[in-house]
């Protein structure tokens, strides 16, 4: 009799653990997580597990705090913490961080996303910057780069443009190239040229020094003419030469003229006294 009590004795434990087995690898549903050997309701988004349910209780729920979250029905006993959009990274903060979703990070101006995600960027780079002599074939967005040409021809640009610009044609303006362009500058033009201050002095010195030699020229040309031979020069009729003798008998003989007398030695002649 004791022997046929151990059996059923036996016999109802494995039906227990039997049971349990199949409790355990019966999956809990949808909305159910597993803690333990029970199946526990989910809490839901924007909130996490306070206490896990037990056979007489359900599962205690409360909501994230301090910039944690929960998107979604879980069984945590722990919010996740917010992204952080750090400028640093090219991000700012398209939409903030709520107890059911996390930050979304969008690009700051200037930028384009390297990472994407379903609503924003985890990771973001500057756009490229377009050389001296480069134009702007594409300008960048929130998911391209910057595209940069090189300028051909006549033409030039500073990086900046969206096209590259003709170099100024100064013949056209009436005006003197000073210096011709490149691919990355324009024609730089002035004024027409102009005799300088130092040229001008220049020319009127030159000027000066050609008049004052005619001057000069004229002046000895005029001089030799005054002082020609004797004989060549004539004396008006109405004057007559004067001869007077001085102490030592050296006849000398005036001719009268407009302006004074001019005398002339005449040969000396010695007279004796009688």
């Amino acid at each position: 009799m004791a022997q046929f009590q151990s059996l059923i004795r036996i016999m109802n434990l494995a039906i227990i653990l039997t049971l349990l087995n199949i409790q355990r690898s019966i999956a809990c549903g949808r909305a159910e997580y597993r803690t333990g050997i029970e199946c526990c309701p989910m809490c839901s988004p924007g909130n996490r597990v306070h206490k896990h349910c037990t056979e007489f209780t359900s599962t205690s729920c409360v909501p994230c705090t301090d910039s944690t979250f929960l998107d979604e029905p879980n069984g945590l006993t722990a919010c996740i913490l917010c992204t952080n959009c750090d400028p640093g990274f090219g991000l700012k903060v398209k939409q903030p961080c709520t107890p059911s979703s996390d930050t979304v990070c969008g690009t700051l101006e200037g930028f384009y996303c390297l990472d994407p995600t379903k609503d924003g960027c985890r990771a973001a780079q500057r756009h490229s910057s377009c050389k001296p002599g480069q134009y702007i074939n594409h300008t960048g967005t929130i998911s391209t780069d910057t595209l940069c040409s090189d300028c051909t021809g006549d033409t030039y640009s500073d990086g900046s443009f969206t096209s590259c610009q003709p170099h100024t044609q100064c013949d056209t303006l009436k005006l003197q190239q000073i210096k011709p362009g490149t691919h990355w500058s324009d024609s730089e033009c002035g004024p027409q040229a102009s005799l300088s201050i130092a040229e001008i002095i220049s020319a009127a010195a030159a000027v000066v020094v050609v008049v004052v030699v005619l001057a000069v020229m004229a002046a000895v040309a005029i001089r030799r003419k005054m002082k020609g031979p004797l004989s060549e020069r004539t004396f008006p009729e109405t004057q007559s030469p004067t001869e007077v003798s001085d102490r030592e008998g050296t006849s000398m003989l005036f001719v009268g003229t407009r302006t004074g007398k001019v005398a002339y030695n005449i040969r000396m002649v010695q007279y004796t006294c009688s």
